[in-house]
């Protein structure tokens, strides 16, 4: 089955394309999702999807800035652009970033499965076999650590992940991937997100307001930062900040 992620901040509309469209007879399942551009860089490396159903207006990071970042690390990565806006500018912008196909809001059912069905058959197997990985770079275990020290420079950068990361030491991603895990115990992901919720709770106690924090630790949109901040220490940020007042 190939991978679909869908990008858009009205969750009403991520679930009504979760509904509405035939999936499995598409051979396609929808293997994640994301409310904003930050949010999809910072999932995408989990998720690996081959297709994205991006909204083009979204906060924080726009579905063009979103597509232009993507297809920069991605370039095997088919882009549907979703939109209300019937904009020959945006059109445009799509085309010349190498955006698979454009279309307008409302969504119609049977134009939307037609056009997933024929960006579907353009996808390439982009897995790369172990095999092909012998003539890689290896990757030691200074080689992490000075990839560690990288993050804790670039950690406020939200357009970070994973695969820029890799590209900038001249690593395979997927073989990256691995042993970062192997030499970490958690994935890249994890690590790079509690990393920044150790700098987000220094913060907090320092009493900054939560949507400067996010920004600060590179999680440009507040709502998926409170998200983050919630799994990580099982309160919200006020919360957290009410918890240190009365420790004090």
């Amino acid at each position: 089955m190939k991978r679909v992620m869908i990008i858009d901040d009205e969750m009403s509309t991520r679930g009504l394309l979760k509904k509405i469209i035939s999936w499995e007879k598409l051979g396609l399942e929808v293997a994640g999702e994301a409310a904003s551009g930050v949010e999809a860089i910072n999932k995408i490396d989990d998720i690996q999807p081959h297709i994205a159903l991006v909204d083009i207006t979204m906060p924080f990071m726009n579905g063009i800035e979103f597509a232009k970042l993507a297809l920069e690390r991605y370039p095997h990565l088919k882009i549907i652009v979703l939109t209300a806006h019937e904009d020959f500018g945006y059109a445009k912008e799509c085309i010349r970033l190498g955006v698979s196909d454009y279309l307008l809001k409302p969504i119609h059912r049977k134009e939307i499965e037609e056009t997933l069905e024929k960006v579907s058959r353009k996808v390439v197997l982009e897995e790369v076999p172990e095999t092909e990985l012998e003539g890689e770079t290896v990757i030691s275990h200074d080689a992490i650590e000075k990839v560690k020290m990288y993050l804790a420079e670039k950690y406020q950068d939200s357009s970070i992940n994973l695969t820029s990361v890799a590209q900038r030491f001249g690593f395979n991603p997927s073989y990256f991937s691995r042993r970062f895990r192997i030499e970490e115990k958690v994935s890249f992901v994890e690590y790079l997100t509690q990393y920044r919720m150790e700098k987000a709770c220094e913060l907090a106690r320092e009493g900054e307001k939560m949507y400067i924090t996010a920004e600060k630790t590179g999680i440009g949109d507040p709502n998926y930062f409170g998200r983050c901040f919630k799994k990580y220490k099982g309160v919200t940020y006020s919360e957290y900040q009410k918890q240190l007042k009365k420790g004090n």
